[in-house]
């Protein structure tokens, strides 16, 4: 416990939205001087940034301005990275084999003369939708009872409990109310318009805007804590010590900005309708590619404001994961019961895009995406050759002359 801090910070569900570099760096490089910065997960995909860079630019925000971290099921296998794992708390990820925590359990800190135990959590559904191979030999326990297991082992030791959980709003106010000793509950995953704080008892249910545009605070008042969420401000220039990162990102960003086509009708000049796309696209692979059904999850691609020209940016952002189509087995508890399938599916995955519809019964396999094939059917059988963006880039863009050209 070298330092001492005023306050807790915590941002959640980054996503790669580099874009707001120059509000977001500046502002936690000068509360870093006093506060304890931290992250409730999710900082990595979701941008062309992240696709580009493979998370180094993400590594070095990390490593350069944060102090502690929440694993999120979005780049899990980063926070295994040297760098980040030494820096990363959580108190229900656990080793198939040992039994033993992934992660350490918890950080001491001190703030404001108390000492602070800070750990998070990251909820049984979100773990899951991790792809499969990511998590293999990993596993989650019920976030309710390892906080209580490390609160009896360490509250002769601690004055105050921070959560960082990355399970829902709504998860975590249930888990206050389970858990009264916590005094904040910074929340993560959900994407929700609930910011907080909402009071459950004694406890505290905050959580910062996501995607780079604010961020939650903590601090002791009295003999209890208050909460608050704030904006990251007006875009300043970057620290010295952030040059290089800033450089970097300003590399990025002009690939991004390569032009790949114009913008198809009805998509152009408006925010992306995922479901119409996905639909769209599902129709065409299932005439085009001759398979026996197509099967696409709306969180496969994100909405994004589309102008008249769609550039490496834009295809970056609507489809951030490089999913690979594949032809997946069915599980034989599925072949006669597809509309069992697809309920189990949606539940799972949210809103789904099918073609033909309705699903007809006795088929074998589905073209569908390398993530919902490995982690929700029976695995794949093989490749289809074609990349998810480039079924999104097909359908929503004609290609530049210039472009048209060069392919002949």
């Amino acid at each position: 416990m070298s330092r001492t801090y005023g306050q807790i910070v915590a941002t959640t569900d980054l996503h790669s939205a580099l874009d707001q570099a120059h509000s977001l760096l500046p502002h936690l490089h000068d509360l870093k001087a006093t506060s304890l910065i931290a992250d409730c997960g999710d900082f990595f995909e979701g941008t062309g940034y992240y696709r580009l860079g493979k998370g180094t630019i993400e590594r070095e925000i990390l490593t350069t301005l944060y102090d502690v971290l929440a694993p999120g099921n979005h780049g899990w296998p980063h926070y295994f990275e040297p760098g980040l794992r030494k820096m990363t708390v959580c108190a229900n990820a656990l080793d198939d084999t040992t039994r033993q925590p992934l992660f350490d359990r918890l950080r001491v800190v001190e703030v404001h003369g108390r000492r602070v135990a800070v750990t998070s959590v990251i909820g049984v559904s979100a773990f899951h939708t991790i792809p499969a191979g990511q998590r293999a030999g990993h596993h989650v326990t019920d976030p309710l009872t390892a906080l209580r297991e490390l609160m009896l082992e360490h509250h002769h030791h601690v004055d105050s409990w921070i959560v960082l959980s990355h399970s829902g709003f709504d998860e975590d106010l249930k888990l206050a109310r389970s858990c009264p000793f916590v005094d904040v509950i910074f929340a993560g995953h959900c994407h929700s318009e609930t910011y907080g704080p909402v009071h459950v008892g004694d406890t505290l249910v905050v959580k910062g805007r996501e995607l780079a545009a604010g961020y939650a605070a903590a601090e002791p008042v009295g003999s209890g804590w208050a909460a608050r969420t704030a904006v990251f401000p007006a875009p300043t220039p970057v620290p010295d010590e952030l040059a290089a990162v800033d450089e970097q990102i300003a590399s990025t960003c002009r690939m991004l900005a390569t032009p790949l086509g114009t913008v198809n009708e009805p998509y152009r000049d408006t925010v992306l309708d995922r479901h119409r796309l996905l639909q769209d696209i599902a129709s065409r692979l299932h005439t085009g590619l001759g398979a026996d059904a197509v099967i696409l999850n709306e969180t496969a691609l994100r909405p994004t404001h589309l102008g008249d020209v769609l550039t490496l940016g834009d295809l970056l952002a609507i489809e951030p994961f490089d999913n690979q189509l594949v032809h997946a087995f069915l599980p034989d508890r599925y072949v006669d019961s597809p509309d069992t399938l697809l309920k189990h599916l949606t539940e799972q995955t949210g809103p789904l895009a099918v073609a033909p519809w309705p699903l007809p019964q006795g088929i074998r396999s589905v073209l569908t995406t390398d993530y919902l094939a490995d982690t929700y059917l029976g695995g794949r059988t093989h490749q289809a050759g074609l990349r998810l963006s480039e079924a999104v880039r097909r359908t929503l863009a004609t290609p530049l002359p210039d472009q048209e050209e060069g392919t002949r």
